[in-house]
């Protein structure tokens, strides 16, 4: 088992990585129906928080099929960061996760997420704060290093793990390398095997198979994986990976009844979250990544992003399941612009 704080966790969870518009609620219902063990909302303003932003607010929600889960917050300012912990708080989370990784220009340039990673003092300031402003374990996510010449993710451990966090997780890459190049997890297995190092130490960066998934748990030793991009259209890898570390066999793929029951899982979450308007609007950004693979599903992905009720997107993927029915297609990677879907 792997404790954070109070949480337990099974060996070697599975976590979601929080990702901008696109782990929310709905996103999160079909991860946790396929093996994601712990979850965290997309990240959040500190300042947005604090604000009263309409977009932040509607962040924090959070339901009980979920847990545990964590709410994510970013920002610069240890005031702010402190009293959105407490804003946070009132929602009841299971933990406080707190982003020094998200390499999003519009971030770093407001002195959070990555940014912070240039001054590390300020980086253990605004931890502290959060710690000392919440009753709920507080972990953090972040990244090797500003660049290849500031590498500095052991000191980072061993200072945060000081003032009070209970778990780290750890991109493989510098902020410089945004996602482009591969995640060096060889740092990741240091900071693991550092023996100051008390605190559970998840890694994060290119797990895309339940084969990878396996290697790394293995060489490395960590605590757990967490997973980002990998899950955008698929959610099944989760119990794909859990099958394989169980077995060393491969989990059968997803049929094609079972991808279209996703989809409206997916839908239905939106739309009792949103409403039917909104959320049919925001289902359409998932539908290329569920239907990756499919040959010629240009005709049916350009419809189920025109029509405007549930009733109509789901008389669609009845055709798509019966126009493709024992077509299995193969794993492509999802694709989304950088500043969405980044794993924050």
């Amino acid at each position: 088992m792997v404790r954070i704080g109070e949480i337990t966790l099974p060996e070697f969870p599975l976590l979601l990585a929080p990702m901008e518009d696109v782990s929310d609620p709905p996103f999160r219902a079909v991860c946790k129906d396929n093996g994601a063990d712990l979850m965290y909302t997309e990240f959040i303003s500190s300042e947005g928080l604090i604000r009263d932003a309409i977009k932040s607010r509607q962040k924090l929600d959070i339901f009980d099929y979920e847990r545990p889960i964590g709410i994510q917050i970013f920002g610069g300012d240890e005031e702010a960061m402190a009293l959105s912990a407490r804003i946070v708080g009132a929602t009841n989370p299971d933990l406080v996760d707190i982003n020094f990784g998200c390499p999003v220009k519009k971030v770093v340039s407001k002195g959070a997420g990555a940014g912070v990673l240039k001054d590390i003092d300020l980086m253990v300031r605004l931890t502290s704060a959060v710690v000392k402003a919440t009753d709920k374990p507080v972990t953090v996510k972040t990244r090797l290093g500003w660049d290849e010449s500031s590498i500095n993710i052991e000191e980072v451990a061993e200072r945060l793990q000081d003032v009070g966090i209970k778990a780290l997780s750890i991109h493989g890459r510098t902020r410089s390398q945004m996602y482009k190049g591969h995640a060096d997890w060889t740092l990741i297995g240091k900071v693991k095997n550092n023996p100051r190092i008390q605190i559970p130490i998840f890694g994060n960066g290119d797990i895309d198979s339940p084969e990878k998934a396996l290697e790394y748990k293995n060489r490395y030793g960590i605590d757990g994986i967490m997973i980002g991009r990998a899950a955008i259209g698929y959610p099944w890898i989760f119990n794909e990976i859990k099958h394989f570390f169980n077995t060393g066999t491969h989990a059968p793929a997803p049929t094609v009844q079972q991808r279209a029951d996703a989809i409206k899982k997916h839908l239905h979450k939106a739309v009792e979250w949103k409403g039917e308007v909104v959320g049919i609007l925001e289902m359409r950004r998932h539908y290329t990544n569920y239907l990756k693979g499919f040959p010629h599903i240009k005709e049916f992905r350009n419809q189920l992003v025109t029509v405007k009720s549930v009733a109509e997107i789901e008389e669609i993927l009845q055709q798509i399941v019966t126009r493709y029915d024992g077509f299995v297609p193969e794993r492509r990677m999802a694709t989304f612009p950088e500043e969405k879907g980044c794993e924050c």
